[in-house]
């Protein structure tokens, strides 16, 4: 798995646990609240309602938080007013790095933001600085003993997958964004068992960081991370995995 990729994938699973839970569940119902403010409260016409109500059942997340968001972003119960920004900038040893938030305060949110990349020897950028750098697609990860390598390729190939990438125990897919709910789709009726399936941002170039300077990358992205306002922080760097590991368990 690329850097990010396997950053993102001790993320979702440190946000499952115990600790992580209560903030995970503030960070979906915004974005479900959003969801249903922006395409309509029928997940069966609303793919970003629908992926974002699967993310938080994949959290436990309890059926009554899910419909009380539904109805507040839908205007059913109350308005919403959050609103959707984005914000860029550069990490220890150059890493660009693409902030997006969800916030009822943009200034407090972008003081806030402000604020986390000083600390951690990073800069905020202009609008566009870093956008360049990424492109969105639909990514999934599965495990490899559920199924040998050559019948997944023709598998998601079919499916109209762009790509798949085999690392350590794992399978990497990346499809374009119109295909995603397709090839995932397609992936669970077979019955096989997916550890991550999002539309995401990923990378068209990485730059390599160790030493002090992936430390002090990785602490800038799990602050970013932790910002109530913050739904998602994409990065273009590449860390060797046992540093990503060793922080995964601070």
């Amino acid at each position: 798995m690329s850097g990010h990729s396997k950053w993102a994938s001790i993320k979702h699973k440190k946000m499952a646990t115990d600790a992580k839970r209560g903030k995970a569940f503030t960070k979906l119902i915004r974005e479900i609240m959003m969801a249903a403010k922006m395409g309509g409260a029928n997940p069966d016409s609303n793919p970003r309602l629908r992926i974002a109500i699967e993310r938080a059942k994949a959290i436990n997340m309890p059926n009554d938080n899910i419909q009380r968001a539904i109805k507040k972003g839908s205007g059913e119960e109350g308005g919403v007013t959050l609103e959707s920004v984005t914000y860029e900038g550069y990490g220890p040893g150059g890493v660009a790095i693409y902030v997006e938030a969800l916030t009822d305060n943009k200034n407090r949110c972008a003081a806030e933001i402000r604020s986390i990349f000083s600390r951690h020897n990073g800069n905020m950028a202009g609008a566009g600085s870093v956008a360049w750098i990424f492109e969105r697609k639909g990514q999934i990860t599965l495990k490899k003993d559920q199924i040998g390598e050559d019948e997944l390729m023709t598998m998601v190939l079919d499916a109209g997958a762009e790509d798949l990438q085999s690392a350590n125990d794992h399978y990497e897919i990346t499809v374009a964004p119109e295909n995603f709910e397709k090839l995932k789709k397609t992936l669970e009726e077979r019955g096989l068992r997916l550890d991550q399936a999002a539309v995401t941002l990923i990378p068209k170039n990485t730059v390599h960081v160790e030493g002090k300077e992936a430390e002090q990358l990785l602490k800038l992205l799990d602050q970013l991370e932790e910002c109530d306002d913050v739904q998602n922080v994409f990065a273009n760097f590449d860390i060797a995995d046992e540093v990503l590991e060793a922080v995964s368990r601070e």
